[in-house]
């Protein structure tokens, strides 16, 4: 079969599981509604020219939330592109699920095709795209953020792959937008995949004859990388002190383990955590089991491949481990992993991992089997295209079931654009100083809770508020939005103090202003750190920027150098001077 046929077919597979999509509401999911909800708040920030919305004005009923400076933005920036490009933000949040989908396998495609042959890397994309967890998350949860990040981990170990081969800056820089990609798409299963990512290098560099070189440009990719999402991950890391986070996740982790034969098969449903199935997949067991046999045999005939399926399999058992009720005790002690919250989110690693093995079974043990059984008259190509079609129809027919949506909802744009009651998520972003969620929707923008004053309210943005303040008296005023770091209070241009800490006003925004007439705006600042941030991060893009030109330029002169000895030899050659 020819590359480009299975590209194409790769592609139209990819669309059957969507179908579901395209009806005109939005999928019954865990958080679906709720991604709508945060990307019609991030669409409002980038509309008043706000690059890096980190402010949610609508969320926790009008009283705003910095949910955006810790919720992974990647998803929610295709969004709005969607959204901008005329599309209602269901569509746009249901466009980027389905986009992600096919991505992810064409990305996994294109990795594995550069070390296996075409047909293998054709079946584990099929594998990678058609694991039940991936339709828990499309269908049961609705995470759009970990369901964007199953697009990366093929992209980045591809470009790690190509930049081992031979240096190009393309390879570079798409490397770097990868990793940044996939960092912005989840914190947790970016932070998950990392080991992987890493072992990936190494295997790479022990594997190579120039060492120093792929080390240098491997680091480049994971400096550039980080550095580029710096604007997101450095503020949501370092600022995550000011909220609950810690407070309300702490323990979570505790009540989503699961029982080992739950992997082997659990029964599909639209429950939460503890409910929904986590089944790994029945192929993929058989891909994981197969590949046990086909490491001895890899070892025995020196094919350096084994080193790769040992790491597979291990990482595959130890994601599986991590899951498994029996490691709670090393949950307890590895703090850093409690951050990840749930256990089954390990999942992703166990998918990636069992398709990845599912592709070098295919790519071997068909040959093996065949150049030893069968009939040295049948060719080999035509059994590979027919274990291709059964494994195709088998991974058809076993998920069948899992690709449709519970139900519907039909809910007008406004529903999304206006007043949100909640936070959309479970109170870890709340600042420490607030209450978990506000339960009803305030009286007006802003009230006067001491003295006297006449006010009117000016423009609103969602990160600045105008007001104009008459006849004050010995005024106290509360703005009725929640305090966080970067909120200022300006009376007449000048900075007054806010108390965000009152026992009758907690965790909002009060102070007080001198008597007679004041011209009063509040907004959302950067704060030292997220300037930092953002400074990193177009800094990188400038650096990448720069290589792009001196990679051009480098081009344009060898080319030219190189279009100048051809044509003095063709000049010497046609004066007799060459023969």
């Amino acid at each position: 079969m020819k590359t480009k046929f299975l590209f194409i077919l790769l592609l139209i597979i990819s669309f059957i599981p969507l179908t579901d999509l395209i009806n005109p509401g939005l999928p019954v999911t865990h958080d679906g509604q709720d991604h709508v909800a945060r990307i019609a708040n991030f669409y409002q920030n980038l509309q008043e020219g706000v690059l890096v919305p980190r402010w949610a004005p609508n969320l926790n009923w009008g009283y705003g939330h910095p949910i955006l400076m810790f919720l992974y933005p990647l998803p929610s920036y295709i969004a709005s592109l969607f959204h901008a490009l005329g599309f209602s933000f269901v569509d746009s949040t249901k466009l980027v699920f389905a986009v992600a989908y096919i991505l992810s396998g064409l990305a996994m495609f294109l990795w594995l095709k550069e070390f296996l042959s075409k047909e293998a890397a054709f079946t584990g994309s099929l594998l990678y795209i058609f694991a039940p967890y991936r339709f828990i998350d499309l269908y049961v949860r609705g995470a759009i953020g970990e369901h964007v990040a199953f697009v990366f981990p093929p992209l980045i170990l591809y470009f790690l792959l190509k930049l081992s081969k031979k240096y190009s800056y393309k390879y570079l820089l798409l490397g770097s937008l990868s990793l940044a990609g996939f960092i912005l798409s989840h914190n947790a299963i970016s932070l998950m995949f990392l080991p992987i990512i890493i072992l990936y290098a190494v295997y790479l560099i022990s594997q190579s004859q120039q060492k120093s070189y792929i080390l240098r440009h491997t680091s480049y990719i994971f400096l550039l990388g980080f550095a580029l999402s710096a604007f997101f991950w450095l503020p949501a890391f370092m600022e995550g002190k000011y909220t609950l986070r810690d407070i309300v996740t702490k323990g979570g982790f505790e009540n989503n383990f699961v029982s080992f034969h739950q992997f082997i098969y659990g029964l599909w449903n639209y429950g939460g955590s503890g409910t929904f199935s986590v089944q790994v997949g029945v192929l993929h067991w058989l891909s994981v089991l197969s590949s046990i046999p086909l490491c001895l045999y890899l070892y025995k005939k020196k094919n350096k491949l084994w080193i790769m399926v040992t790491g597979l399999l291990l990482i595959f058992i130890t994601s599986l481990v991590l899951i498994d009720k029996n490691s709670q005790i090393i949950w307890q002690k590895l703090t850093l992993i409690q951050k990840f919250q749930f256990p089954w989110r390990f999942l992703s690693v166990a998918v990636f991992a069992s398709s990845v093995l599912g592709a070098i079974a295919v790519s071997f043990i068909p040959k093996i089997l065949f150049n030893k059984k069968l009939s040295t008259s049948v060719n080999l190509t035509s059994r590979i295209s027919i274990s291709i079609i059964i494994i195709t129809a088998g991974i058809l027919f076993l998920n069948k079931d899992y690709w449709h949506a519970k139900g519907y909802l039909y809910k007008p744009e406004s529903f999304y654009t206006s007043v949100y009651p909640g936070t959309t998520d479970t109170g870890e972003s709340a600042p420490v100083w607030s209450v978990r969620f506000m339960e009803k929707l305030p009286k007006s923008h802003v009230e006067v809770i001491q003295g006297q004053a006449e006010i009117i309210e000016g423009k609103r943005t969602a990160t600045v508020h105008q007001y104009k303040i008459s006849n004050a008296v010995n005024a106290g005023i509360r703005e009725n939005t929640l305090y966080f770091p970067g909120w200022q209070v300006l009376v007449d241009d000048k900075p007054v103090d806010i108390q965000y800490q009152d026992a009758n006003n907690r965790g909002v925004i009060t102070f007080f202003v001198e008597n007679g007439n004041h011209d009063l705006q509040i907004k959302f600042t950067q704060t030292r750190l997220r300037l930092i941030a953002d400074i990193i991060s177009i800094g990188s893009l400038l650096v990448l920027i720069g290589l792009g030109i001196m990679n051009r330029i480098d081009y344009k002169v060898i080319k030219s150098s190189s279009y100048k000895v051809v044509k003095r030899t063709f000049d010497l050659k046609t004066k007799g001077f060459l023969t």
